[in-house]
């Protein structure tokens, strides 16, 4: 299969190519996204072919409004369309009852569904266009980080999907917040983009998952167990101070390793291979998943990390490198 590299003259074939089952990746303010018809079985089973992702992993409907979300769903509750007037079109995926409209390959056979508006202008043209909801998780092979451009996609999928409809590089950097109002309070099962200050401010205490800790707690839901966003060379969360960070990197050198370093601006850390977050954790969030994809074009076999801070987008900064590393943290 030829992949085709699509811009804003020539979205009717993207438009095309969606309405007759294929999948065809599309910029997000999050991060690409691989999408297909969430009601068609066969362009459902394309995107899971495509990607290599487990069968078990529910995927995200994209809608363009709140009218089409209902399309979904048995009902909104109040907690949700509270969330959806804050947050829509924006980067939160709200988890509700699904009315099985959507293929079973999308939620998994589970009886609920997550829905977004996403808050980029092409991805809502090509909802509207289409008339469709999309699944579309990222736009990257499963497992790998996940793409924040154009390029990083037709890397990981050139050849194996329809085509690429050319954004520019992606603004948050790392996936939507998925929350789940089925329950109350409502649980955040994944942080991201939307912090949960933010949600908190509008509809009061919200939990987390309790699989977000990074302890043994088993997954609430299916695909949270699988490692994510991983780089090539064996990543690994530091705990400790910048000194320590240094010992583990010069022990890894002496030991015959080349190594790599993700560090905030200011922070003083020599390594073969240092890759900068800047200055912000919203840089470090935009930045993460291309610093991650930048060491596997290196002969780096060892990075390392400082372990993060919680607050705002922070959280789901940690999450991600936590992924990526697979749990792996060294401690003083």
């Amino acid at each position: 299969m030829k992949t085709e590299m699509i811009d804003l003259q020539t979205m009717d074939e993207a438009v095309r190519l969606l309405q007759e089952g294929e999948v065809v990746a599309m910029p997000t303010e999050t991060v690409y996204g691989l999408a297909g018809d969430a009601t068609n079985e066969a362009a459902v089973r394309r995107i899971f072919a495509a990607k290599g992702r487990p069968s078990d992993n529910p995927l995200i409907v994209h809608v363009a409004s709140v009218e089409q979300a209902h399309q979904f769903v048995t009902h909104i509750p109040d907690v949700a369309a509270r969330l959806m007037e804050a947050f829509w079109p924006g980067a939160l995926t709200i988890i509700l009852e699904s009315n099985g409209t959507a293929s079973t390959l999308v939620t998994a056979g589970l009886d609920t569904i997550g829905l977004r508006m996403p808050d980029h202008p092409l991805a809502l043209q090509l909802i509207e266009a289409t008339g469709l909801g999309l699944a579309a998780p990222s736009a990257n092979r499963s497992g790998k980080p996940s793409p924040t451009s154009s390029a990083h996609v037709a890397y990981d999928l050139s050849g194996r999907i329809a085509a690429i409809v050319d954004g520019g590089e992606t603004g948050i950097g790392v996936e939507s917040t998925v929350i789940d109002c089925t329950m109350t309070p409502p649980a955040i099962l994944r942080p991201g983009g939307v912090t949960r200050e933010q949600i908190e401010s509008v509809i009061g205490p919200v939990t987390l998952d309790p699989a977000l800790s990074m302890k043994d707690a088993t997954p609430k839901a299916p695909g949270m167990k699988y490692t994510h966003y991983a780089p090539e060379a064996t990543l690994s969360v530091v705990e400790g101070d910048l000194s320590f960070l240094q010992q583990l990197i010069d022990d890894a050198r002496q030991t015959g390793h080349k190594t790599g370093v993700l560090l905030f601006d200011g922070e003083d850390v020599d390594a073969d291979v240092r890759c900068s977050l800047g200055n912000s954790m919203e840089t470090a969030a935009q930045r993460l998943y291309d610093c991650l994809r930048r060491f596997d074009q290196t002969t780096v076999d060892q990075i390392f990390v400082r372990d993060l801070s919680e607050e705002g987008v922070g959280l789901a900064v940690r999450n991600r490198l936590h992924k990526a590393a697979g749990g792996r943290v060294i401690r003083p």
